[in-house]
């Protein structure tokens, strides 16, 4: 138990005000506005896990659902008071959730096999009921849900898009370790080979891990963003990487990053699958930085990533903003592809990036009318000079050379500087 109580984070000094008895409701009633408030009998709820709900004054129609889980010793009124979410809330009118544990550890159940298996009981399916409330009280749009944590909230932000892959639309992880990796089978709460970061697995078998939580789904998964510090002493390192491989797998896209920046000093931003703000996993990792790594300014970062960054839904590209045909010629090992893209705008483009997925086994060997980079996996095809600028309703067409393992397809689909194309 000595571990557990390392994983408070520096967010447990804020000073915390929890909500008046007066302010509970039952679950058929809306809350009160702009109150943090205690919901009760919310639905299945296994665990006895408490619910918070925090509803802004300025509630969209059809609101996302945000979903902040604590840190172990942590609680939800005071993930309320150490994070900028309810803030974030007022001005772009989504609702938030906070699960509150209220066994004697304050840690989230993320280790036995009753959580990690969709509706096998214990945290989840208590934290899932939450959601439901939410989603009928307010008449969600149940394709913007989202949730994010800290350290135990981490954990269980990494079992939630596990087990509930066709409820949630993105996820976001702060020190947290994989799906699966705290598992135990000893009634423990705590891993210590997976905190000290020596459980290491291929991608394929951390995906299995994630699949096998609701078998014979097959529908989208869930976006996910990891955050990790470099000197993290109490979920180390080391889980990053194996974090990335697990949803990269997930996802089905390459484990080379697509795109790597520093969006501040001491930070490293991998993208893989995408170059966009929505790419289908997004790495930041600290350098230098312990733990505790959670600071306000982040949540502004949650939320670019997730969509939510404006009030109503999260802005999609135009229909017919861009539009790509691709055919391939193959042969016993090799192949050429034509991709033609069209600007289906009103606007001309000028400067373009085009992101796709290779299908598993080809590799450019030679290109033409782009710059391709990298030669296998979630491909970046950038223009050359003397096509940059695409007119409205003009089409530029590129090529490429590629070996393959047997399969010869075109791929499916294609993002323009971020956005999807039809």
């Amino acid at each position: 138990m000595a571990l557990l109580a390392a994983l408070v984070p520096l967010l447990a000094a804020t000073v915390l005000t929890a909500p008046t008895a007066s302010a509970r409701t039952e679950a058929a009633a809306a809350v009160p506005a702009a109150t943090l408030t205690e919901v009760t009998d919310f639905g299945t709820n296994p665990s006895n896990l408490q619910m918070y709900v925090y509803v802004p004054a300025s509630v969209t129609a059809r609101p996302a659902i945000l979903v902040a889980v604590h840190y172990c010793t942590g609680s939800g009124p005071a993930m309320y008071n150490g994070t900028e979410y309810a803030r974030l809330a007022d001005q772009y009118g989504f609702v938030v959730v906070y699960p509150s544990v209220t066994r004697s550890s304050k840690c989230f159940d993320v280790s036995s096999p009753q959580a990690l298996k969709r509706g096998g009981g214990s945290d989840p399916v208590g934290i899932k009921s939450m959601i439901d409330w939410t989603a009928r009280t307010y008449s969600a749009d149940t394709s913007r849900i989202f949730v994010t944590g800290i350290s135990s909230g981490a954990m269980m932000t990494n079992v939630l898009l596990g087990d509930y892959p066709d409820v949630f639309a993105a996820g976001a992880a702060f020190s947290g370790v994989p799906f699966g990796c705290f598992a135990t089978t000893n009634g423990s709460e705590w891993n210590s080979e997976c905190s000290g970061g020596s459980i290491t697995h291929t991608p394929q078998e951390w995906g299995n891990l994630v699949r096998n939580a609701y078998p014979g789904y097959t529908g989208p998964r869930p976006r996910m963003q990891v955050w990790h510090g470099t000197q993290d002493d109490v979920l180390r390192y080391p889980n990053f990487g194996e974090e990335i491989k697990q949803w990269t797998n997930v996802q089905g896209v390459s484990q080379t990053p697509a795109t790597t920046d520093s969006p501040q000093s001491g930070w490293t931003r991998t993208r893989y699958g995408g170059t966009g703000d929505q790419a289908p996993v997004e790495a930041i990792s600290l350098q230098g930085v312990g733990h505790n790594l959670y600071s306000n300014g982040m949540g502004a970062r949650v939320l670019r990533f997730f969509g939510l960054d404006s009030a109503g839904p999260a802005p999609q590209p135009q229909p017919g903003a861009c539009k790509v045909t691709a055919s391939t010629s193959a042969w016993s090992t090799g192949l050429t592809g034509s991709v033609t893209l069209t600007n289906t705008s009103t606007t001309a483009i000028n400067g373009w990036k085009l992101g796709f997925t290779l299908p598993s086994g080809q590799t450019i060997t030679n290109g033409w009318g782009a710059t391709y980079s990298p030669a296998s996996g979630a491909v970046t095809a950038t223009n050359v000079t003397y096509n940059g600028t695409i007119a409205p309703n003009a089409s530029v067409t590129i090529g490429y050379q590629a070996n393959h393992t047997g399969n010869s397809a075109a791929p499916g689909s294609f993002t323009l500087n971020g956005a999807a194309c039809t």
